[in-house]
């Protein structure tokens, strides 16, 4: 496995064995399609105007499952802007939507003198142990990714993630695409039961930033909470190695299997 996706023209790629599901090795794991989508958006807006404005919110609908064939990204700017521009993307399956995605981009001013962050911090990873998702879930794309974790208790747990492979193969990925193809793992890094037991995936996932990450790691700090009639909550809180950089959260369908 040389990366997640290979390109096969302007708008069209094809999956590789890397992002088999966690819920079905036959289905793609949504992670690595929601950071080709963050990078058809950024790739496009660097062809329109040169990287003028940043990625500030991002925010996935997430509207089925998709065989590990070639996809599709079509990428369209809803009201064209100087400083503040949304755009719209979606990733078809087989000439049907299976990902809608809508994003804000936002100028960028130097404001380094103001920044700061009440959110909390969380341990460096050389305090966390290793830790292989693949003893929970099944699929290649579970196995493809790094993990050093710490659980605090059920439904909450530390985390840092480094992907093993490149997103697109023969690409540059920005750090932004790149921390984007690995949020939706978060729905898996903390259970509060056992996926044999019950089904929680999620149908969305919303992410706020606050800048650019750096380095190759991306620090999680994860809740998950459900609710008493089928309704669940997964929120985190993104790190890099110099504090806060974003939140990410998805709802999620609970759904208790039948014996």
């Amino acid at each position: 496995m040389s990366a997640y996706f290979e390109r096969l023209g302007a708008t069209a790629f094809r999956p590789t064995s890397a992002v088999e599901g966690a819920w079905s090795t036959q289905e793609q794991h949504i992670a690595p399609a929601l950071g080709l989508i963050a990078h058809a958006i950024e790739q496009d807006h660097l062809d329109r105007r040169s990287g003028e404005l940043q990625l500030g919110r991002i925010s996935y609908d997430i509207l089925g499952t998709m065989p590990i064939e070639r996809v599709d990204v079509e990428v369209r700017v809803r009201r064209p802007g100087r400083t503040i521009e949304p755009v719209e993307a979606v990733l078809s399956h087989d000439g049907r939507a299976a990902v809608i995605a809508r994003a804000w981009l936002l100028q960028a001013v130097d404001t380094r003198e103001l920044a700061g962050s009440a959110l909390a911090a969380m341990p460096h990873r050389d305090e966390l142990e290793p830790w292989e998702m693949g003893d929970h879930w099944q699929g290649g794309a579970v196995r493809s990714v790094e993990f050093q974790r710490r659980q605090r208790e059920a439904g909450h747990a530390w985390a840092w993630l480094r992907p093993r492979i490149p997103l697109l193969q023969g690409e540059s990925i920005g750090p932004v695409s790149r921390l984007l193809g690995l949020v939706d793992f978060a729905n898996g890094l903390t259970l509060r039961l056992e996926p044999q037991e019950v089904a929680f995936p999620n149908v969305d996932l919303t992410c706020h930033l606050l800048g650019a990450p750096q380095g190759e790691w991306i620090g999680f700090d994860t809740t998950v909470s459900i609710g008493p009639t089928g309704l669940g909550l997964t929120d985190t809180v993104l790190h890099d190695e110099r504090g806060p950089v974003g939140t990410v959260q998805q709802i999620l369908t609970v759904r208790p299997m039948r014996p």
